[in-house]
Formats: C-alpha cells, structure tokens, sequence
C-alpha cells in the first residue's frame, strides 16, 4: 500500500485492549496527586492531603552517593537481580531491624520500587484459577496486580473495632482449595494499623498449615509509633520465611520515592523465578539510585535522619488524633500506629454521602484533596496523609473541621 493508504488503515483500526487488562483501573492515588499538582499549578489554593510519600528530601548522603555513582560512569547495566554492594546492605538493614537475625543477600532481589517487587513476586507465584486473599481496605494496586497475573484477588473486610485489620477467622472464611495467597501489609496502607508479633504468628501458622504463600508488604516498616521498627515476619521462626515473600523498599523511611528502589526477600527457588522474570522485564533497577540506596541502607550515619523524620510523622499523627477527638468528637477513625495516613469514616456524617462525594465536594469548597475509601476497597471512610508540612496540616484540619462543620 502507499504510505498514505496504509495510516488510514491503521487509524480506523478500532483498540480492543487485551484480556490481561479485563480488570484492570488507573491508581486512584496517583490520579487525585496529579490532578492535585495541576490545580496547584494553575495557580489554585489547594493543600494535598491525598499524596503518599514522605515531604522530606532524600538524605544527603545517599544523594551524594547517587550523584558520586554518575560521575564515576557508574551508568551501564548492573546486575539484574540488583548489585551485590546493595543486596548486602539491605540485608544487612534487615538484619538490623530484627535483632540480628542472619539475612542472607542471595535472596533478595532488587527491582524498579516495591511494586515491581509486588508484580514479580504474584505473576511467580499466581496464575489463572488461584485465589490470593487480601485484607480490606488495602493499597489499591495489591487487587490489580493479583489481576494482571490472571488470578482472582479475594478482598476480606477488617473490623474496624480492631483497627481494620483481619484475624485467622475472618481469612479462614473466606478461604477454599483455589487460595494460593494471601497478601498483607503493616503498617498498612491506607488505615496506619500494625500486626502485633501475636498476630502475624497465627496468621503465618494459619497460611502454612492450609499451603498458603504469605506476601508480606513492609515498606513502611521504619515508620512506626511504637517501640523500635514494626512487627516483621523476620522476627517469626524460620519456617515461616519458607513460604513467604516479604518486600521492602527505599521509598518511605529514607524518602526516595522518585529513586525506584524496592526489594523483595524469598526462599531460593522464587527468588530465581524472580530474577528470570524481571530479566526480559526491566532488567533490573537503575544503576545510579543503587549506589544511593546502598549508602542509605549501610550507612548508619543516616539513621538519625530517619528519626527525625518519623518523630515529625509521630508528632502530626497525635496532632491530628488530638484535633480529632476535640473538634470533631462524632467521626469514626482508626488511630495510626504507623505509616503516616489517618483514615476516617464519612458515611454517617450526613445521609448518602459516600468517600467518593466527600472529596468530591471537599475539593469543590475547600480545595483539599484527600483519597476516598473506596480506592482502597470500602468507600466509607477516606484517607488523609499527614506526610505534609505542619503548616499545610494544620490548615487542611481547620478546613475540615469547617466543611464538616456545615454538612
């Protein structure tokens, strides 16, 4: 055909999308954070109380370690499953983080941020006809990626009397001889809740007995209210680890969301399925975010940096659940003991009104953006983050206070 002829062809060609995208939705999260930069952007008076990273800047030193990398041409492929240097410091952070605990660095693998780690891991272990269960409300990329691996995510409603969180009895419910998973994140995002040591025994006990891989998402496991680094399935008896996979990352505690650095640890033969995978994927993460992120994980003169920066989170959150108990006594709301998100109910509020129409309507009024329930499953409540500055926290709290106020 002439060149012509053949651009008509293509343009009345009609998209029909693959089935692996039968199921498939744009995150909410990163969609209400663009649309929120855009107003701000255009010049509009809003706060983002809907964005999900740190407000902190990396560390300096593990800049410096990334900008070092560049200029000493440490900018060609490096290992696929991650550069020994780091794969060491990780383990050796995790090591840290659970008194000791030997971590061996042959099983992790370092992919492009946690998610990809999230993504390898479930298209490894998953396929069509497996059910993978995942506690409810939860991140809203956990139910896509069970999706984009052709098996069936099984979402399991929290009570909200423990903090929205699951026990062996509510999985058990909904457990049958397809479910293959179970994905579980603490500190969770969106609600701030922690599995105790107690609690994510019996769950692992319950996962194991039934043949069930446990995911175990820790990304923001530094950032913890209570006494050292949350609970972890390092902290559990080596048989668990048999058949668990657990991620982690630099995003959060070391504020690099943008430098895409995640982990995931797994026993041996999935941490190969892993790598072979991610091999015609990406092949591997960016050399130069490595090198900073082997300076953030091995250095321990950055430490007090990521104490300051969870003691900020810590002192927001008990703004936040102060100014909640005062001045807005009527509204449900689970108390963060990690992360840095408050999640609150808004069903009650006034008759119909659901999280999607709240924020809808906040925005309008207030220019406020904040996540609504249903991204993460239960569109009851909506997620605020306190990963802002303490004057934008406070003025986005007075403006809620005021728009709830006159509903």
């Amino acid at each position: 055909m002439e060149r012509w002829a053949l651009g008509w062809y293509f343009s009345a060609m009609t998209f029909r999308p693959s089935p692996n995208l039968a199921h498939l939705e744009s995150s909410a999260t990163v969609a209400i954070s663009t649309e929120a930069k855009r107003r701000q952007a255009a010049g509009e008076d809003v706060i983002d109380l809907g964005v999900g990273e740190p407000d902190f800047d990396t560390p300096g030193l593990a800049s410096e370690a990334g900008i070092a990398a560049i200029r000493a041409g440490k900018t060609r492929y490096a290992p696929n499953v991650g550069t020994v240097e780091l794969r060491k410091a990780i383990a050796a952070a995790l090591s840290r983080m659970s008194a000791g605990r030997p971590i061996d660095p042959d099983r992790i693998v370092v992919s492009n941020g946690s998610k990809q780690s999230l993504f390898n891991a479930c298209f490894a272990l998953f396929g069509p006809g497996d059910k993978v269960l995942i506690p409810s409300p939860a991140w809203v990329s956990y139910p896509q990626i069970v999706y984009l691996a052709r098996a069936e995510p099984v979402m399991v409603p929290g009570d909200p009397e423990w903090g929205l969180k699951v026990s062996v009895a509510d999985l058990e419910k909904h457990r049958d001889a397809n479910t293959k998973g179970l994905i579980l994140c603490s500190p969770c995002n969106p609600t701030g809740s922690v599995y105790t040591l107690a609690e994510l025994q019996a769950i692992a006990r319950w996962a194991a007995s039934h043949g069930i891989w446990l995911l175990s998402d820790e990304i923001y496991r530094r950032i913890h209210y209570g006494p050292g680094p949350a609970p972890s399935l390092f902290d559990l008896d080596d048989s668990v680890l048999d058949r668990s996979v657990v991620f982690y990352g630099a995003s959060k505690a070391y504020a690099m969301t943008g430098w895409r650095i995640g982990a995931s640890y797994a026993p041996a033969d999935v941490t190969k399925a892993i790598a072979a995978l991610q091999s015609h994927m990406t092949t591997g993460a960016s050399q130069p975010s490595m090198w900073a992120a082997t300076k953030a994980f091995g250095d321990p003169a950055i430490d007090p940096e990521v104490d300051r920066m969870v003691a900020a989170f810590r002192r927001r959150r008990d703004y936040l659940v102060a100014r909640f108990h005062d001045q807005l006594p009527g509204v449900e709301f689970i108390e963060p003991h990690g992360a840095f998100y408050l999640f609150f109910r808004v069903d009650g509020l006034k008759p119909g009104t659901t999280g999607g129409a709240f924020c809808t309507e906040f925005m309008k009024q207030e220019g406020v953006a904040l996540v609504p329930g249903g991204a993460f499953g239960d569109d009851r409540w909506v997620r605020l983050s306190f990963a802002v500055s303490d004057a934008e926290l406070e003025n986005g709290c007075d403006r809620l206070v005021r728009f709830i106020g006159q509903l």
